[in-house]
């Protein structure tokens, strides 16, 4: 039922007065080839598209945004295509998480400049996710999330390749000359076959599942895979969905709540989900106005275990596989009284409304949960003199006998003293040293870079060795694994006591009991700060100087402090004149 009367639409600011400013904009829509049928008693719905021809996770949105036109007209609306950054993560340097919240604002201020009553986002690698919803939570406009999808499973030798878990399995293969060259560049030939996002639940699918979880997406759109043709369907069915919520006024505030944000995290821990989530999470639901931070996520993952058998926590299955078995809805519908099914949707239905047709079709894909792939959630924060205000692990992906662990630590300053270390055959080391790679936060990196999955040392490789503990104030791939120690904050380029470590020192983590110590005194730790200095800035002009002036630590979510909803008064509409 219509809540919004057609002069009640924002568009008509700009199109209904009979006014000279308000003929300029007739006239020049008109410019482009329209007529007032097209305007008149429209809502106009915004289609941000994150395409580009270096994004190959979203190289199909181009042809989806017509498919999400179609849909718009259909439901008697007006589409406007209008681009945005593309966070093309596989090409965006130093890393793509140093522009997320640059691309949150260029969402925010090309909703709330431009004539439009509703938006689409189209988006899912990585950051894509986040900085699409961040900005248009904050602008307040009803809008639909439409996932970019997932690419089709890798092959190689009639082996299913998944994308990044198994680049960085073959790439220490690769060194330790156990594949030839050939095999390695039929890897590379074979782990990415079409368009989309990672197919394993790496950052992307897991970004795309927590939209769903937030109930920003239709029943079941994260997870069909991009070149299926359900996913033209659901481009058309995500226009026809935004040109209803203008009318009913379903705005973002109706639905990323305490209950939906608790919603999006208990999918996230029950898909086994990438570490960049926790950063993500935090950022989506303070823009939102939900107080979340790492003790909820913690508290959630102790109490939720991973029901998504899929790489890299799951040992066979990927993304497509997922699909066939039931999708999100069917694992949402195995956690059952997990979740809080009244929870508002864009359909304007509850959670539980939207899932109940779901049907599970391979419990070995989709656990239920008397047989989880892991017993606890994907992730878990710990805490102590190293990590004051939180560090991340994913237990899930671990080799388990490194849940308790006291080693050595080998610090590098820097990646590439880190490069050095790794790639001597000959340094002196075992396996229960604890590889540390430090300044490389959202200061230090700068952007929080993925360096924290630290590829294993040749001289470890050599022995046979695949897993040893490493730690960073980095953040890592979802696609990867491994006894990685993540986003350790306050990290060490503004002092964090990661800053004050040295080689051998002891580092002690307790993941059962959520403790990551140094062990040394409290005094010693003191005596350190007083010599230690603070580095140069990296940035002193442009954006990047912006940037280190505002950047919130990881536990915060590495958002900018003034773009916090509390930060100051609402922004207002601009001025027609």
């Amino acid at each position: 039922m219509k809540k919004k009367r057609t002069e009640d639409l924002r568009s008509a600011r700009w199109f209904a007065p009979d006014d000279l400013r308000s003929m300029g904009h007739r006239s020049r829509a008109m410019q482009m080839g329209l007529s007032p049928e097209d305007w008149e008693g429209r809502p106009v719905i915004a289609i941000i598209n994150t395409w580009s021809d270096l994004s190959p996770c979203h190289h199909h949105l181009r042809d989806r945004a017509e498919w999400v036109k179609r849909g718009i007209l259909q439901a008697g609306g007006m589409p406007a295509e209008m681009p945005v950054q593309s966070f093309a993560e596989q090409f965006l340097k130093p890393t793509s998480m140093l522009y997320r919240n640059l691309g949150a604002m260029e969402v925010e201020e090309t909703l709330r400049s431009h004539p439009v009553d509703g938006a689409v986002l189209m988006g899912g690698c990585d950051k894509s996710t986040p900085a699409l919803v961040m900005g248009a939570v904050s602008m307040g406009l009803p809008f639909i999330f439409m996932p970019a999808g997932a690419m089709l499973r890798g092959n190689y030798a009639g082996e299913k390749l998944g994308s990044g878990t198994d680049v960085w399995k073959y790439w220490d293969e690769r060194r330790v000359g156990t594949i030839s060259k050939d095999q390695w560049e039929g890897v590379q030939a074979g782990i990415a076959r079409s368009y989309g996002t990672c197919m394993t639940m790496g950052t992307a699918s897991t970004m795309m599942s927590i939209a769903e979880g937030f109930g920003l997406t239709l029943p079941g759109a994260s997870s069909i895979p991009a070149p299926d043709a359900n996913h033209k369907r659901m481009a058309a069915a995500c226009g026809r969905r935004a040109v209803e919520m203008v009318w009913e006024d379903l705005t973002p505030d109706m639905i990323i709540t305490e209950k939906s944000t608790r919603n999006a995290t208990v999918v996230a821990m029950a898909t086994g989900c990438s570490t960049n989530a926790i950063i993500h999470l935090i950022a989506m639901a303070r823009r939102a106005g939900v107080d979340w931070g790492l003790d909820d996520l913690d508290r959630i993952g102790h109490e939720i275990p991973v029901l998504a058998n899929i790489r890299p926590s799951g040992a066979e299955y990927l993304m497509e596989d997922f699909f066939y078995a039931g999708g999100l809805p069917a694992l949402m519908k195995e956690l059952g009284d997990r979740l809080d099914l009244s929870a508002t949707t864009v359909t304007g239905r509850t959670l539980g409304e939207g899932i109940e047709p779901a049907v599970n079709y391979n419990d070995d894909v989709i656990r239920p949960l008397s047989n989880p792939v892991y017993h606890e959630g994907s992730l878990a924060v710990l805490r102590g003199n190293l990590a004051p205000d939180g560090a991340v692990i994913k237990p899930a992906a671990m080799d388990p006998k490194f849940s308790t662990h006291s080693g050595p630590a080998i610090v590098a300053d820097s990646y590439a003293e880190l490069k050095t270390i790794i790639n001597d055959p000959d340094y002196p080391m075992t396996p229960d040293h604890v590889l540390v790679l430090r300044n490389a936060g959202p200061q230090g990196g700068p952007g929080m870079p993925e360096w924290g999955m630290i590829p294993m040392p040749q001289a470890l490789l050599n022995q046979g060795h695949r897993d040893m503990m490493r730690l960073s104030d980095a953040r890592m791939s979802g696609t990867s694994y491994g006894a990685c120690v993540l986003h350790v904050a306050p990290e060490a380029y503004v002092g964090g006591p990661l800053a004050l470590i040295k080689t051998g020192d002891i580092i002690e983590m307790d993941v059962a009991n959520r403790t990551l110590n140094v062990k040394i005194s409290g005094e010693e730790l003191a005596e350190r700060r007083k010599a230690w200095t603070a580095p140069e800035p990296r940035y002193e002009r442009g954006y990047g100087y912006m940037y280190l002036k505002h950047i919130e630590q990881a536990d915060k979510g590495c958002d900018f402090d003034f773009l916090r909803t509390e930060f100051g008064g609402p922004v207002p509409e601009p001025e027609i004149n």
